[in-house]
């Protein structure tokens, strides 16, 4: 395959620039130094930016980061959804069932102002239906967050156009949120949620209405949407289409997956043979320790190492200690020695 030379190449400087986000990251970089102008000078300005941009490059840019920064790229997204993935992945492997509200706590170890809102809407598109309590395995509850948390502006303006639908307007009077009101669609999607899962149990609606209506709206979202062969996919395999059950089946489709870049497939989901040499390591140092409860499992001293890891300290002082792609840190190591 041949690779494309970003010197030589036949798009425009800004629609390069553009695509990339280059100017978000050179923005936020250039923020992060002057707001620590005397810290990062020590440190060294070409060293700083070489390892900030790696950090970019390697997905660790997005750990203990504010919520507006991790969702404001899709290699954002996606880097979040893998980071997390890696850190909890144990979880999985142990088959742990977890709450809406547990979930939303290991969000909050990597991203303290992580929203309850965005692990509910995960929580509705595993349970299909406006119930927030029950337990969840870790790779649905995973896959669906990761449907939702990197396509959200699509699949609420996709909900708002389901509800017109469900209310029985014709293709041609179904209105396809522009990017003037895209501000809104939250607001109006959740007062719209009870209203529509009622409407929901009674009725569905017509697939190739629906992607009728979903062509328009990729149209309109360009590349900010899943592919749309797979949603046409997912429609062609039913005579009714429902919300929440549309979503799951987009949640489990691999060729989304595939598009994402940020999760294994399913086969493959508890497999990560880095990761785990880290973690064999890892729980070696804990059954060493003095102060460690030799009786205590391999879940459990990984979830201690979680709750010992948790970001309370700011930010800018945890750049300084270097980040390995597994999402562990050099301070949690010497935690445990």
């Amino acid at each position: 395959m041949t690779r494309v030379n970003r010197f030589n190449s036949p798009v425009p400087d800004h629609e390069y620039l553009a695509d990339g986000d280059v100017l978000f990251y050179l923005r936020d970089a250039v923020t992060q130094l002057l707001d620590h102008q005397q810290e990062y000078t020590t440190f060294g300005l070409i060293r700083y930016f070489a390892e900030y941009f790696s950090s970019v490059k390697n997905s660790n840019h997005v750990l203990f980061r504010e919520y507006n920064y991790i969702r404001a790229t899709p290699h954002n997204r996606a880097s979040f959804i893998r980071v997390f993935w890696r850190c909890y992945r144990q979880i999985g492997k142990s088959g742990d069932l977890l709450s809406t509200l547990e979930y939303r706590s290991l969000l909050q170890l990597l991203c303290p102002d992580f929203p309850l809102e965005m692990v509910q809407r995960a929580a509705r598109i595993v349970q299909m239906e406006d119930v927030v309590d029950c337990l969840m395995s870790f790779s649905d509850f995973l896959y669906a967050l990761q449907l939702h948390f990197y396509y959200p502006e699509f699949l609420n303006s996709m909900l708002l156009i389901y509800q017109d639908l469900l209310a029985g307007k014709s293709p041609n009077t179904v209105i396809v949120p522009t990017s003037t009101s895209i501000d809104l669609l939250r607001s109006v999607a959740a007062e719209n949620i009870s209203k529509e899962k009622q409407q929901q149990q009674q009725d569905g609606v017509d697939p190739s209405t629906l992607a009728q209506c979903i062509d328009a709206l990729c149209d309109r979202f360009k590349h900010s949407h899943p592919p749309r062969s797979c949603m046409r996919e997912v429609l062609g395999q039913t005579n009714k289409v429902y919300y929440y059950s549309f979503l799951m089946s987009l949640a489990k489709h691999e060729s989304i997956n595939q598009t994402i870049g940020a999760l294994p497939s399913r086969a493959e989901f508890l497999i990560d043979p880095e990761m785990d040499q880290d973690l064999e390591k890892l729980i070696a140092q804990i059954s060493v320790s003095p102060s460690s409860n030799s009786s205590g499992s391999a879940v459990g001293g990984l979830k201690e190492v979680h709750r010992r890891a948790s970001p309370r300290r700011n930010i800018h002082h945890r750049r300084k200690i270097e980040v390995e792609s597994d999402g562990s840190t050099e301070e949690t190591d010497s935690s445990e020695n």
